[in-house]
């Protein structure tokens, strides 16, 4: 395997539906369906909270006294019925209406009322705040440690898939982080409560009202398991249908499928992860829903029980069993159900959410191939700055099978600061990993790539690639103005210098002529504007960083003659006075370079001027004469 594919990547055809796959599909799809085992996951998941003790400290404590507060109604209804409504005089009969203590006993249950209900809407705030601040939190971290992965990670990982676990993963994980504390804490205190509010009102009752409780907390836990399955497999649907609308739906997606007529079986995959994913959510609603509609039907049978026994008990002669203590005793076990009802669907959801946390921190454990090393340096800015060495440099992209010969085998070569060098010959002769190994977004797998004089694994990242330019054959530009794609390279740059370096690109005038000028919109990666004009606002835009190393990267082989002269033109200004390294496919664009290598198999196997090289009459000579003979005309 050689160097024109970035990752190792190769194309498989799918069975069903005759489009080629990235090679890591199965692997992902897999890793999506069964959630990843994480030590230590209960633990993490509660130091996401750290940053937050003083407020969770106070939803505590809020939670604590709304839930004792939610006890004293049912206590209060005893005392109304028993006291206040139907009095008992010194002869053991039921007196009138004593309204006096029954004024007091409503106003305070009126007072209980006002105060959890103000109680309730400060808690909901802070749990809502606490929630969504964890949440944000984590997805800024996941960014972050994307950010910092190798871009071999990136070309063997699906975008869609890489998304989901930004959105679908972090957003699924957001009513828990809103509302499991308050809910567990909440929903305990006020089931403790209540039963010891039962069992001071009657404890024969009380038995008879939760019997069936510990068949309720087992089929509970077998309906968590089922789901946490369910889950699994509805997140990697979500990534599939993730997955396709980035590729069918961005602006390259949209112009594949057009030009071969595809939108119809792209609209028919789409429908079939569609449906798959309504069948899915559908199941995942309806496990358990015969559990808990049978507990329901328990709990609300619960009263008319009571009925039945108070009847039995009373007719036993139980003198505690009053009007007032069957009423205080149904209205607890009501407020009873759904606390307790919470608290299992708590449990399902917590069961459910694990497998989306354990997705988050599989990636945040993931460790960066390439980072700084214990001391790494500055780039030297001494004479050095921009010299470039390779001293027998072997490389092998990540995932390829170690009996494969070398993307680069043995590669040796020295480029002095200020000099034109181009790499030229065969498509996967091992080119483009040139460009990749000089910034580092690759390590090499032998010998040494050196920058100023020092080798890069030895330098900071960040301050390596601050001295290099880059400019690819796909040029990037967000969807945003000219004017904020070029400041991309220098946030701080003024208008007059974004105009010296579009001056210095030959697309000043071109921008001028824009109704909008410098504040056009190029669409979704620049589509609005020709090749050879994009091509331009990228040579413009590394004009503004102003590099000592310019990284040219078959930077016209897709444009068509005309485009390519103004281009090529732009680049040899933007290369004087800089060290600069050249891909080229087009042997017209290096002619004038300073040294041309020519890579065949990994290897280089000729180097000098175009004038030494066309009188060697090697494999350059072959190319050239090939390229003279049968001229390329791309568009």
């Amino acid at each position: 395997m050689h160097g024109s594919a970035p990752g190792g990547q190769t194309g498989t055809y799918g069975k069903a539906r005759t489009r080629i796959a990235s090679a890591d599909e199965v692997t992902q799809r897999a890793e999506n369906a069964v959630a990843p085992k994480v030590p230590h996951l209960l633990r993490r998941i509660t130091e996401l909270f750290a940053p937050h003790k003083a407020a969770l400290v106070t939803t505590v404590v809020l939670v604590l006294v709304g839930a004792a507060l939610s006890v004293i109604p049912p206590l209060l209804t005893q005392r109304a019925f028993d006291d206040g409504l139907f009095p008992v005089g010194a002869d053991g009969q039921v007196t009138g209406p004593d309204l006096p203590v029954l004024i007091r006993i409503v106003a305070a249950m009126v007072l209980v009322y006002l105060v959890s209900a103000l109680l309730g809407v400060w808690q909901t705030w802070l749990t809502a705040t606490i929630g969504n601040k964890v949440m944000g939190a984590l997805r800024v971290r996941l960014f972050t440690h994307l950010q910092s992965m190798e871009l071999s990670f990136f070309t063997r990982t699906k975008t869609g898939v890489i998304q989901s676990r930004l959105q679908n993963d972090v957003g699924g994980v957001a009513s828990v982080l809103t509302n499991t504390v308050s809910s567990v804490l909440g929903n305990t205190v006020t089931v403790i409560s209540a039963f010891v509010a039962m069992l001071l009102l009657n404890w024969q009752l009380t038995i008879i009202a939760l019997v069936l409780m510990p068949f309720m907390v087992i089929a509970q836990r077998r309906v968590g398991r089922v789901r946490a399955r369910i889950a699994g497999k509805t997140q990697e649907s979500l990534s599939e249908m993730t997955a396709i609308t980035q590729e069918t739906l961005s602006v390259s997606g949209i112009l594949l499928s057009k030009s071969f007529t595809r939108q119809k079986s792209e609209i028919d995959r789409y429908d079939d992860e569609n449906q798959n994913q309504i069948r899915l959510q559908v199941k995942q609603q309806m496990t358990g829903q015969w559990f808990f509609a049978m507990v329901s039907i328990f709990m609300s049978s619960i009263p008319a029980i009571v009925y039945l026994a108070s009847g039995w008990l009373m007719a036993d002669g139980a003198a505690d069993v009053t009007a007032g203590t069957i009423v205080a005793f149904t209205t607890v076990q009501a407020r009873l159900l759904f606390p307790l009802m919470g608290l299992m669907r708590v449990a399902l959801d917590l069961q459910t959410s694990s497998a989306l946390f354990a997705r988050i921190f599989e990636y945040l454990d993931l460790k960066p191939a390439i980072t700084d090393a214990p001391g790494a340096r500055e780039v030297p800015t001494d004479g050095a700055l921009g010299r470039v060495e390779f001293d027998d440099v072997t490389f092998r992209y990540p995932d390829a099978d170690g009996e494969t010969q070398p993307t680069l085998d043995g590669v040796s070569f020295t480029i002095e600061p200020g000099q034109y060098a181009a790499f030229v010959g065969p498509s996967g002769a091992g080119k483009t990993t040139v460009s990749y190994l000089v910034p580092r977004l690759y390590e090499a797998s032998g010998g040494a790539v050196r920058f100023a004089g020092d080798d890069v694994r030895e330098l900071r990242q960040e301050s390596l690639i601050s001295n290099i330019g880059i400019v690819s054959q796909e040029t990037y530009l967000f969807h945003a103005t000219i004017a904020e794609n070029l400041r991309y390279a220098r946030p701080d740059a003024t208008d007059a210098e974004l105009v010296a370096a579009a001056r210095a690109a030959n697309i000043h005038e071109t921008i001028a002529s824009f109704p909008e000028g410098y504040d056009t919109v190029v669409g979704e990666r620049g589509y609005r504007l020709s090749g050879g004009e994009k091509q331009r606002i990228a040579i413009a835009r590394v004009l503004l960083k102003d590099p000592p190393v310019l990284v040219l990267d078959e930077a016209t082989s897709a444009l068509d003659t005309i485009s390519e002269r103004v281009v090529q033109q732009a680049l040899d200004d933007a290369a004087r006075g800089r060290t600069t390294i050249a891909i080229a496919h087009r042997l017209s664009t290096v002619v004038a370079a300073d040294v041309i290598f020519v890579v065949v198999a990994g290897r280089v196997v000729e180097r000098g001027t175009h004038a030494e090289l066309v009188l060697a009459d090697g494999v350059y000579a072959s190319l050239y004469r090939q390229q003279e003979e049968r001229p390329v005309f791309e568009s």
